[in-house]
């Protein structure tokens, strides 16, 4: 196949990955990121080892481990901190590596500087596209237009690329609403941990050096912000949790330190149109009750670079690509609607089910993906 045109439609997660690893394979994407600028602000991220793996194949694995946090335990505990299960994440994940927690703008940065010389255009997406006879044309918003073999959508769970060249169904609430921060002065916390409430959870994951990601979330059939971005009524959410939870609420001043966002899901499929591909959460947005968000986007790049690589022509390796991923994403979906059912179940038969089969459940959900993508 000769040098395919590929013009990249997002600069986050999905979208840089794509690009460093199709530049590894020596292809030259377009990248067009709709901010003026790359982001300044970002609370953590979690990797489980298939998501490490999929870093170690772009090439990023020591520069990532250098900024984040290597975690072996997952603890589950109820809101009163009694442990219901303690997963060592070592032994179940072997030699597919690590399991990591790194600052957003840490990992953001490092997939930044893995494509430096790759063309981007800041404040510009696309607003139209038309497919051809092996290629499409896009129409940018800076008034410009390209001929491509490849348009690669990497916009997000309300992809504009999805929307024009895919249409499909608007993402879908999940019944949680959600809000992420990270604190200081909290060096204690040395696992990943969750507690889990009647309808609430809060989880913490350390960063190092004390700084630890926190990421809570209630049962809510609205999208707004019950709290109004109020510290005090977050707090008041989580008020009968366990220690450090009040303590960690206390470090936060307001709607300034943290994110809220509802939980939405997106199952476009399939993810291929002519030549137009979704990758990320454009393609598969999901709850991220398995923390796989960004373990499938970095997933999709290297399977997209090879299938590239590897066919003779646009059409071809996109159907493969797309023939290659869907198994995996549907095992993940499921996986995520079989754990919001599980931690969804009346808090003394959740907590026993935990107690009794819940390494046998987290072993069958994490297994697959044990496997290369």
């Amino acid at each position: 196949m000769k040098q395919p045109r590929i013009l990249i439609v997002g600069g986050g997660i999905a979208g840089l990955a794509t690009a460093r690893a199709l530049d590894r394979r020596g292809f030259r994407p377009q990248i067009v990121e709709r901010a003026a600028a790359w982001p300044k602000a970002g609370t953590g991220m979690y990797l489980p080892a298939n998501g490490f793996r999929a870093l170690k194949a772009l090439g990023l694995e020591e520069a990532m481990m250098s900024r984040g946090c290597a975690i072996t335990h997952q603890r589950f505990l109820n809101r009163r901190g009694s442990l219901l299960m303690d997963i060592d994440l070592e032994d179940f994940w072997g030699a597919c590596g690590p399991c990591l927690a790194i600052h957003r703008r840490d990992f953001h940065d490092q997939l930044v500087a893995g494509i430096s010389e790759l063309p981007i255009r800041f404040g510009t997406t696309v607003e139209s596209i038309q497919q051809r006879d092996g290629g499409a044309r896009a129409f940018l918003s800076d008034g410009s237009s390209g001929d491509f073999d490849v348009i690669v959508g990497a916009d997000g769970i309300r992809s504009t690329t999805r929307r024009l060249a895919l249409g499909g169904d608007q993402p879908r609430h999940v019944g949680q609403v959600s809000w992420r921060f990270v604190v200081d002065g909290f060096p204690e916390i040395d696992a990943w941990t969750v507690m889990l409430g009647k309808g609430r959870t809060f989880l913490t994951i350390p960063l190092g050096k004390g700084r630890v990601y926190c990421y809570c979330d209630i049962g809510s059939t609205l999208t707004d912000d019950p709290t109004g971005g109020d510290a005090g009524g977050l707090r008041e959410l989580f008020r009968d949790f366990a220690d450090p939870v009040s303590r960690i609420l206390d470090c936060i001043d307001g709607g300034q330190h943290t994110h809220f966002s509802p939980i939405e899901e997106i199952a476009q499929e399939p993810s291929v149109k002519g030549s137009v591909v979704l990758v990320g959460d454009a393609a598969h947005g999901m709850s991220p009750n398995m923390a796989q968000g960004a373990s499938l986007a970095l997933e999709d790049a290297i399977v997209l670079a090879e299938t590239i690589s590897q066919r003779t022509s646009p059409d071809e390796s996109l159907s493969s690509f797309a023939l290659r991923r869907g198994p995996r994403v549907n095992e993940v979906r499921e996986a995520t609607h079989h754990r919001d059912r599980t931690r969804s179940l009346p808090p003394a038969l959740r907590d026993s089910v935990l107690r009794v089969t819940g390494k046998r459940i987290f072993s069958a959900h994490y297994r697959p993906l044990l496997e290369e993508p």
